[in-house]
C-alpha cells in the first residue's frame, strides 16, 4: 500500500512540474523575436549611397582661402570619378554670400550648365564624434545655418566634414566623414583626399 502511495505521488509532482515548464505562449515568443530584431537592427549601422553625376560644390569655410581650397580639391576629385563638378566660386562673384544661390535666378544659370545638385561641405567639428546635423534641412535653411570654422585649428588631431547633397531644394544625401592624424593645413586637405576620396569611389558614384 505504501509503495502505491509513493508511485502516485511521484507521477503527480511530475505532472506538475510538467505544467510550470510548458513551451512559451506564441505570444512570448513573438515578444522575444521582436526584442531581438530590434536590437540587432540598433547594433547596425545603416548605410546610405547616393548616385552622383552632377553637382555645384559649396564650402562652407571660415576664410576665403580656405573656401577656396575646398570647393577645388572637392570639384577636382569629383571630376576625376567622371562627375560634372563646378565650384561655386565659378558661379558667385568673389565676395558674393552663398545664400543668394538659393534663389531662383541663380538656380536657372545652374540649371543651364546641366547641374541639379547641389553639394555643401562644411566643418562639423574638431577632436569629437559628431552626427549628422539638421538633415530635414531644405537648401535655403542649409545655406542660413552654416557653421563656419578654419580648415585646421591648432593642436586639433581630427576634423569631421559634412556633406549635404540638395536636388530640388531638398536634402537626398548627408554623411560626415571623419580625418584623423592631422598636425598642419596641408595634413588636413592630403586625410581629406584619402578619406573622401574613398567615399566618391565607393558610394558617391555608384548606381
Amino acid at each position: 500500500m505504501k509503495a502505491f502511495i509513493f508511485s502516485a505521488l511521484i507521477v503527480l509532482s511530475g505532472w506538475t512540474i510538467a505544467q510550470e515548464t510548458a513551451t512559451p505562449t506564441a505570444e512570448t515568443a513573438t515578444t522575444e523575436t521582436a526584442k531581438k530584431s530590434k536590437k540587432k537592427k540598433k547594433n547596425k549601422k545603416e548605410k546610405t549611397s547616393i548616385y552622383l553625376q552632377n553637382t555645384l560644390v559649396i564650402g562652407q569655410m571660415d576664410t576665403p582661402e580656405d573656401r577656396y581650397s575646398m570647393e577645388i580639391t572637392l570639384t577636382e576629385m569629383l571630376s576625376q570619378k567622371g562627375v560634372k563638378a563646378i565650384p561655386s566660386l565659378n558661379v558667385l562673384k568673389l565676395g558674393s554670400d552663398a545664400r543668394i544661390l538659393a534663389t531662383d535666378s541663380i538656380q536657372k544659370l545652374i540649371a543651364a550648365k546641366g547641374v541639379d545638385t547641389y553639394c555643401i561641405v562644411s566643418i562639423r567639428g574638431f577632436d569629437r564624434n559628431y552626427n549628422v546635423s539638421n538633415i530635414a534641412d531644405d537648401f535655403e535653411t542649409a545655406l542660413n545655418q552654416a557653421s563656419f570654422f578654419d580648415l585646421y585649428r591648432e593642436d586639433a588631431v581630427s576634423i569631421t566634414f559634412q556633406f549635404k547633397f540638395f536636388r530640388n531644394n531638398e536634402c537626398v544625401h548627408a554623411e560626415v566623414v571623419k580625418c584623423g592624424n592631422i598636425g598642419s593645413r596641408e595634413s588636413v586637405l592630403k586625410r581629406f583626399r584619402k578619406k573622401v576620396g574613398k567615399r566618391i569611389k565607393k558610394s558617391w558614384t555608384k548606381a
